[in-house]
C-alpha cells in the first residue's frame, strides 16, 4: 500500500477533521477520505468515527496511528539520513586501483586526500584485474587501458607512457632487437591483459604494428613483469611511471625508441552520477583536478 495511505490517516487523526488532513497533505477531500477508507478496508477494522461535527480514532484505530507515527518518524530520518551522503565531506568511499600504479603515482595524492577530507573513510583496494565494481561494492575503480562499452561512466585522468625494455645482462646474452621482426627470436614477458592475442602494438610515424611474440612467461600482473625484466628474463613493455627508476640507474635499458608505443588512458571508472554519494562527488573532482604524469 502506498505510504501516503498511511501518512494521510495519521494526518486526520492529528487534525480531527478530513478537510483539515486534506489540507495539510495537499489533497483533495475526496481523495483523504478515500486513502482512509481503503485502509479501513485493507485491515478489516475500523479506524475513525466519523460524525457530521468531527472525526475521532477507534482504541484500533488510535493505537494504530501510534506505531505508524514512530514507523514514519524513522523512515523520514533514514531518508533524510541517505540524502544527506549526497552532500556530505564525510562517510565511506571504497575505490579499486591497480598496485603498481597505486604504489608509484596514486599513493602521495592519497596522502593528500586524506587530509583535506578527514571525514571520509577511504578504503583502496588494490588489484589489477578488472574488479567488478557494482558486485564488488566498489564507488569507483581506476582502469589502465582502453574502456569495453559500458552503461558505467568514466572520468579521464591522463595517460601512460609504454616503454619496451630489458636488463643490460639480458641484452648482453640476446643481443638487442632493432625491428618489430626481432621480437620473434627474443624471450617476451607478455602482459596477459593486453588487447590482441599474443600481440604487441608498435608505432612508427601514423603506422601501427601488431607484432606476434613467443611469451617465455605470461601475467596479468605488472609488478610481476617488472621483477622479471629486472632478473634478465626477457623484454617487458612497461609503464614508464614503473621503470623510470630502473632506466635512469642503468637496471633497465628502453629499447627500439624510434618506434613509440601507443598511450594507454587512465580512467576513473563509476555508476551513474545520478547515484554518487557526497564523498565519491569529492573524490571525482579531486582525482580530475590532479596533475598526474
Amino acid at each position: 500500500m502506498d505510504i501516503s495511505v498511511f501518512r494521510t490517516f495519521v494526518s486526520v487523526v492529528d487534525e480531527g477533521s478530513f478537510a483539515a488532513a486534506a489540507g495539510r497533505m495537499g489533497i483533495s477531500r475526496s481523495l483523504c477520505s478515500k486513502h482512509v477508507a481503503d485502509l479501513e478496508a485493507h485491515l478489516g477494522v475500523r479506524l475513525l468515527v466519523r460524525t457530521t461535527r468531527k472525526v475521532t480514532p477507534t482504541a484500533a484505530g488510535l493505537s494504530y496511528s501510534r506505531e505508524l507515527r514512530e514507523v514514519l518518524a524513522r523512515l523520514d530520518a533514514a531518508t533524510e539520513a541517505v540524502k544527506a551522503t549526497t552532500t556530505s565531506q564525510s562517510g565511506a568511499l571504497k575505490i579499486g586501483s591497480p598496485i603498481f600504479y597505486t604504489l608509484k603515482v596514486l599513493q602521495p595524492h592519497l596522502l593528500d586526500f586524506m587530509e583535506r577530507y578527514r571525514d571520509i573513510r577511504l578504503q583502496v583496494v588494490l588489484d589489477d584485474g578488472a574488479s567488478d565494481i557494482v558486485g564488488d561494492g566498489f564507488d569507483a575503480v581506476i582502469r589502465i587501458g582502453n574502456l569495453a562499452d559500458s552503461t558505467l561512466h568514466a572520468r579521464r585522468l591522463h595517460s601512460v607512457q609504454i616503454l619496451l625494455v630489458a636488463a643490460p645482462g639480458y641484452l648482453a646474452r640476446a643481443g638487442r632487437p632493432e625491428r618489430p621482426a626481432d621480437l620473434l627470436r627474443h624471450d617476451c614477458l607478455h602482459y596477459t591483459n593486453l588487447p590482441g592475442t599474443m600481440t604487441w602494438p608498435l608505432r612508427r610515424g601514423s603506422r601501427t604494428i601488431r607484432q606476434p611474440v613467443r611469451p617465455s612467461f605470461s601475467s596479468n600482473n605488472t609488478e610481476l613483469l617488472h621483477s622479471m625484466a629486472l632478473n634478465g628474463r626477457g623484454l617487458a613493455l612497461l609503464p614508464e611511471f614503473i621503470v623510470r627508476d630502473d632506466i635512469a640507474a642503468g637496471r633497465l635499458d628502453a629499447l627500439m625508441t624510434d618506434y613509440t608505443l601507443p598511450d594507454l588512458p587512465v580512467n576513473l571508472v563509476y555508476p551513474s552520477g545520478k547515484l554518487l554519494t557526497g564523498a565519491m562527488r569529492i573524490f571525482l573532482d579531486f582525482a580530475t583536478s590532479l596533475r598526474l604524469p
